[in-house]
């Protein structure tokens, strides 16, 4: 029995069956489907954080010691300006841009994988797909080393006042938890650990089902279906993690 392609003829509806509407397959439909419930989550949770951060006024470098750490939000070049192996240098945005451009080329990498596909070329597919998996996981690495540095803290304590019992008392804070901020307002903590660990663990899905792909290339599974989608389509979702981080990247570190 014949089958329908995509191209069918003028006034057929394609939705009944047996065409791929735009040329896209299930799959394909699917993950834009998934990418689009995503995309929602975090405009959400970057929308609030950013509703959260315009009811905090900016540090202008005249505010009291002791209020500093509750009434005003951090500068995001003051907070993230260590560089691994070099202690007490401070190199503001530095580290966190070297961590955007391993992501961004991991993406690029992702795309060399995908045109390979096309081209039936396995070689390349497992070459790409290798560079974009550790591209994934040093990215993880680096904000694994931010997180540890951003919950130690820095050598310098923050004082700052506290209303307890009906009193002011002074209490002096080491780092940041969910808990305690040396950095700030608790909100700035609790929204960075939420947001990017969020975006953390899309990246270290992402690392697994390129992993997935990349031994079933390496195993010929692609090669005998006689089509690589299955790259395409996580490649899609790769993508998409590495445009999240544009954003995450710009509330973050640059507002």
């Amino acid at each position: 029995m014949a089958h329908a392609t995509a191209t069918t003829a003028p006034g057929q509806d394609v939705w009944n069956g047996g065409a791929s509407p735009m040329g896209a397959s299930y799959g394909k439909l699917m993950m834009w489907f998934f990418l689009l419930s995503d995309a929602f989550t975090f405009s959400g949770l970057l929308v609030t954080y950013g509703f959260v951060r315009s009811a905090h006024p900016s540090f202008t470098g005249l505010a009291d010691a002791f209020t500093f750490s509750h009434a005003y939000w951090p500068i995001p070049e003051k907070v993230f300006e260590a560089v691994p192996f070099f202690h007490g240098f401070s190199a503001p945005l530095v580290f966190v841009g070297i961590m955007t451009f391993i992501l961004i080329m991991s993406s690029v990498t992702m795309v060399l994988a995908v045109e390979a596909g096309h081209r039936m070329d396995r070689k390349a597919v497992e070459k790409w797909m290798l560079w974009t998996i550790l591209g994934g996981i040093t990215f993880l690495s680096c904000q694994a080393w931010e997180w540890t540095h951003f919950i130690v803290g820095t050598d310098t304590p923050t004082a700052f006042k506290d209303f307890v019992n009906g009193a002011w008392v002074t209490k002096t804070v080491t780092g940041a938890n969910l808990h305690v901020n040396q950095y700030g307002p608790q909100d700035f903590a609790d929204f960075f650990f939420f947001i990017t660990g969020f975006h953390g663990f899309h990246v270290f899905s992402g690392v697994l089902l390129n992993f997935l792909i990349y031994y079933n290339t390496v195993t010929g599974v692609y090669q005998r279906r006689g089509h690589y989608e299955m790259v395409e389509k996580v490649g899609l979702y790769w993508h998409f993690v590495d445009l999240v981080w544009v954003f995450v990247f710009t509330f973050f570190y640059l507002v």
